[in-house]
């Protein structure tokens, strides 16, 4: 079994967002702050690092929301992704980053931007009472997302 553990840390100010504005690679679109937890941090000082390094911000206090997975049975490979949420921060917003520019966005208004279905799966889930597990295989013949389920709690 091949395992791979990331991070996503939404941060909220009021009813605005801090999204990156990200461009490159296979991954367009406007997506929250994170990335790969590096061995030994815990998964909580992965989500505030990678949101020190790609926004400039310190966040604090950080409240779990729910874990969002691929798994694909025929490689054998599971990728897990917790998914925290910080109202809670100091510090001075970089101009860019190298994953994109972060910029704030109103929570009503970011599901008309351009974003990766796992991002906007789970976005409104952030603002919920309550945690979510979300589970999507891999379906390896049409090389895509096949089954999709959401638990919330």
């Amino acid at each position: 079994m091949n395992y791979k553990f990331w991070t996503v840390c939404m941060v909220q100010d009021g009813d605005f967002v801090l999204l990156l504005d990200r461009q490159h690679d296979n991954f367009k679109g406007y997506i929250p702050p994170g990335g790969k937890v590096e061995f030994p941090e815990s998964f909580v000082e992965a989500a505030i690092r990678e949101v020190r390094e790609e926004t400039g911000l310190e966040v604090s206090n950080l409240i779990y929301k729910g874990l969002y997975e691929y798994i694909n049975p025929k490689k054998n490979d599971r990728y897990m992704i917790f998914n925290y949420l910080s109202k809670e921060f100091k510090g001075k917003l970089l101009e860019n980053s190298p994953e994109g520019k972060p910029v704030w966005v109103n929570v009503n208004e970011a599901q008309y931007l351009p974003m990766q279905n796992s991002i906007r799966r789970r976005f409104p889930l952030f603002f919920e009472e309550g945690t979510f597990e979300i589970q999507v295989e891999w379906d390896n013949v049409k090389n895509q997302e096949g089954k999709v389920t959401i638990k919330k709690t």
